[in-house]
């Protein structure tokens, strides 16, 4: 009788350093976004997982410190570069910062290897942006015999370049002028990298073109815990009677819609402005939420103190986490509010896919009010709707099942 397969071995404990500045660290009370999530993940696995950050807080835009016993909370530690403080995402201040953080970082881990503080890494993952992260990371992979893996969360330095002013014939030059460094840079930074992943498809698509076509790839998207969101209805109680008696029922309640993000130049925040007054002059009832913080947020809370009428705009700043989580669950509606060169059709073909919402255009006020309106008037569509938007994020955000995949993908290039 031929003996059993052999079991398959548990993949060795790596050490693995992260290495990313803007995304909140454990203490700030905030859901956890990707890096998070993924030092999490790799810290579960038995991975001995470093995440390197920033003392300035890319959102709160303020001084940070890691607290006290993220190891034992969490499994994994976070070390703090000291970094000078920017006010504005697109200024000479963030641009000084970036450098700052990718010369202390490289001196602090070439240090603490060194002097015996931190073992050696097997495989470092540094975000881009900043480039200047991932170019002291794959030099310190190189010094160290590490495997270095660039996470694609934005395409750099095109974020800058939309910022350009003046016709397309006068921005080209300009921004070849002002950037043709940053994409020289970036260019030979996927050139010397193991391996890419990215936040995004579009992101992964435009940015990959420059890179060999064996270079390992891997896209996992930002994503949610799908388990703390509770799932949609499966009845409406209210429903509207043809002949207008019932006054409880043909009047449901007020629509909720969130808006949950950055609150900067790249996001639709005007178009939100005016279809809340669109909203308020068609009668519409309505109360649009938004949670975040960024350099628009005084101009949206004049706006909604100046709001009248049947749509209120609420703006709630940046919230705890518990908070954060209890505005999603309780909404109707979320809102996707991207400028269109923010992010191609990717997440529109998504929504299309999965029946999980409707769209609007882009910076057109009275576009966002009539989908806006379409849904509140029409609640029977809005319940399916809302079971398909649980069913795409059940297909392609459920950190439950993408980051997991995402480690596996790591563990592979290290062996």
């Amino acid at each position: 009788m031929p003996s059993p397969a052999p079991e398959p071995l548990a993949p060795r404990p790596l050490t693995v350093w992260l290495v990313n500045p803007f995304d909140d660290i454990p203490g700030e009370g905030l859901p956890p976004l990707r890096y998070w999530t993924l030092a999490r993940i790799l810290a579960a696995r038995g991975h001995d997982v470093t995440w390197w950050s920033g003392t300035w807080s890319h959102r709160r835009k303020a001084v940070r410190m890691a607290p006290l016993g993220i190891r034992e909370d969490e499994g994994f530690s976070v070390r703090l570069v000291a970094t000078p403080p920017y006010t504005k995402n697109v200024s000479l201040a963030r641009l000084r910062n970036h450098r700052e953080f990718g010369k202390t970082f490289e001196r602090l881990a070439n240090e603490s290897v060194a002097s015996g503080q931190l073992e050696r890494p097997d495989i470092i993952v540094a975000s881009l942006p900043p480039l200047e992260g991932p170019e002291a990371a794959l030099r310190l992979a190189r010094r160290m015999d590490a495997t270095c893996v660039v996470d694609l969360m934005d395409v750099w330095p095109e974020t800058f370049e939309r910022l350009v002013p003046g016709p397309t014939f006068i921005r080209k030059p300009l921004a070849q002028l002002f950037f043709g460094g940053m994409h020289r840079r970036r260019r030979e930074l996927l050139a010397a990298a193991d391996g890419v992943s990215a936040a995004t498809h579009t992101y992964a698509a435009q940015v990959l073109g420059e890179a060999a076509a064996d270079l390992p790839r891997h896209v996992c998207y930002v994503g949610a815990y799908l388990q703390e969101f509770p799932p949609p209805p499966r009845s409406i109680d209210a429903v509207p009677l043809p002949d207008g008696s019932g006054a409880a029922a043909a009047m449901p309640e007020p629509l909720q819609c969130v808006y949950a993000g950055s609150l900067g130049s790249g996001q639709d925040l005007d178009a939100l402005v005016a279809a809340a007054r669109g909203l308020s002059a068609a009668g519409t009832r309505t109360v649009l939420h938004v949670a975040g913080t960024g350099p628009l947020e005084p101009m949206l809370r004049t706006a909604a103190a100046a709001q009248r009428g049947a749509c209120e705009l609420r703006i709630h700043g940046l919230l705890p986490r518990a908070d954060y989580v209890r505005l999603l669950g309780s909404c109707d509606v979320g809102l996707v509010l991207v400028k269109p060169e923010s992010l191609p059709g990717e997440l529109a073909g998504l929504i299309e896919e999965h029946a999980a919402g409707v769209a609007y255009t882009a910076g057109d006020g009275g576009s966002l009010t009539r989908a806006i309106t379409a849904l509140a008037t029409d609640r029977r569509s809005l319940l399916a709707l809302r079971a398909g938007s649980r069913r795409l994020a059940a297909a392609a955000f459920d950190r439950e099942r993408t980051y997991p995949a995402f480690v596996d993908w790591l563990e592979t290039l290290s062996e």
